[in-house]
């Protein structure tokens, strides 16, 4: 709703308006676009009137008669290149609209650049937006893309780590957690855990939260802000946990369609990247290897399979996939047969009687063409995905792993020793043995004892693994 709203020219979109949208060109940064990305597609943009979306450092062209939506973070490079197009004078109009909120030198920058490209009128609306968070779902936020290993458990927990270092990581979630309680429209109670990361952010959002209420005029919670009425007894519960609380679970190999493709495949933004496998037989020999194509699908929330099925365990997926298969071709088969017999020629009597009763079917069966099409989209796509994702699971034996995790984390008893499924050629990459064996460490009631770890770290060093993760996890516990 936020972003419609930005791209309306803050405006409300009015509901039936049957007017043409007005046209406009759309500039984001990298940040602006993965904020776009997983919510509006290209045709939803256009609908609004968006006929061209550029990055805002690619090289642009001159457009003098049509307005420009900006929405980029305040950083200094954005404000320099923003002030180059108020010179270059650019555009007709321009609405500058930031991720974050912008400080007041930087928008004395912006002004002064304006005066000095004569441009003052042209600068319609400077908006802080406050959406500086990914929404990947209904229900499911992430703070970052770009960047995001600068944010990361690995940075929060660096033992090299600086103090202004860990206070930029705070600043950076504190930010987006702000932004998306403005855009929410609803002010938290906060609970976190003791003398950890997560309570250094709970104070920092704590105190930005008290100091943007202290100004009743200009408080974003209150107003004509997206949903007015905020101030109700009804408040969210923001629980801040630390990873340290539960470091088996992000190990731990998953069972479940949408979590198998998250850890097995290029999956991001709701986005999943596959590499087409080149068959072996097309290329001659000693002709260079074909190059691998690359796939690319969008895994959203229009897509009805993926939403009934993403919770699912695979092997249902699998099931499911086909029967969509089936019920796709009995339709097709459907629309075949009803052509086959329009051709017949029109001369004797049952043909004739036939056409009467076969228009309705026919027009039916051409009325829900555009659904069959889509229906057989989605089938190619899951078909793509859910192949990938079995090859990984057979060549990496992915469904041994979970089961044997799943009986290490519930502590079950084990019909197989550790060691047999680490030493095991066969079994996954190093990686894979690592995963499995941290979480036996971090799950064991009482660390193994020297002699035993001494012997798991060879067989680990045999199968390839690199031991750092463990010496980490050792000094952990």
């Amino acid at each position: 709703v936020a972003l419609k709203r930005m791209l309306n020219f803050n405006v409300p979109p009015v509901k039936n308006s049957t007017g043409e949208p007005v046209w406009k060109v759309l500039i984001y940064d990298r940040f602006g676009q993965d904020i776009i990305s997983p919510l509006l597609s290209v045709k939803e943009l256009r609908d609004m009137g968006i006929t061209l979306h550029l990055l805002l450092h690619s090289d642009r062209d001159a457009i003098p008669d049509v307005p420009a939506v900006y929405f980029v973070m305040p950083t200094e490079e954005n404000i320099d290149r923003m002030c180059q197009d108020l010179r270059n004078q650019l555009y007709e109009s321009y609405y500058l609209n930031f991720i974050s909120a912008i400080s007041r030198s930087k928008l004395e920058d912006i002004a002064n650049a304006a005066i000095g490209a004569n441009a003052v009128t042209q600068v319609a609306k400077v908006f802080d937006q406050y959406l500086n968070f990914i929404t990947l779902e209904d229900d499911m936020f992430v703070l970052c893309n770009q960047n995001k290993e600068l944010v990361s458990y690995r940075a929060i927990n660096r033992p090299d780590i600086t103090d202004t270092e860990m206070e930029t990581i705070m600043d950076t979630i504190v930010d987006s957690l702000f932004c998306f309680f403005v855009t929410l429209g609803a002010i938290p109670i906060i609970r976190c855990s003791r003398g950890t990361a997560a309570e250094m952010v709970a104070v920092k959002l704590d105190k930005k939260l008290r100091e943007n209420l202290r100004d009743a005029r200009n408080s974003l919670f209150t107003g004509d802000t997206l949903g007015a009425g905020q101030f109700s007894f009804q408040r969210p519960l923001l629980v801040l946990v630390d990873r340290n609380i539960d470091l088996a679970t992000p190990l731990h190999h998953t069972w479940t369609y949408q979590a198998l493709v998250h850890d097995v495949l290029d999956f991001h933004l709701n986005r999943v990247n596959l590499e087409e496998s080149a068959g072996a037989e097309s290329t001659p020999a000693g002709a260079r290897p074909k190059k691998k194509n690359k796939k690319t699908y969008d895994l959203s929330a229009s897509d009805k399979f993926w939403q009934k099925h993403k919770g699912s365990p695979f092997p249902e997926v699998a099931e499911s996939v086909q029967q969509e298969l089936e019920s796709y071709r009995a339709q097709e088969d459907e629309v075949k047969r009803l052509k086959s017999i329009m051709g017949i020629e029109g001369e004797d009597e049952g043909a004739i009687s036939m056409l009467s009763d076969n228009t309705a079917k026919l027009t039916s069966a051409v009325s829900s063409l555009p659904e069959l099409l889509e229906k057989k989209r989605l089938i190619d796509l899951h078909t793509n995905v859910a192949t990938a994702v079995l090859e990984h699971i057979k060549s990496r034996k992915l469904d041994v792993y979970f089961e044997y995790e799943e009986k290490i984390m519930s502590k079950s008893t084990l019909d197989k020793s550790l060691l047999d499924m680490i030493s095991d050629p066969d079994a996954g990459t190093p990686e894979d043995k690592m995963r499995l064996f941290l979480i036996y460490y971090i799950s064991s009631a009482q660390a193994p004892s020297e002699i035993d770890l001494e012997q798991y770290k060879k067989a680990l060093m045999d199968a390839g693994c690199n031991l750092a993760p463990l010496s980490y996890i050792k000094q952990w516990k």
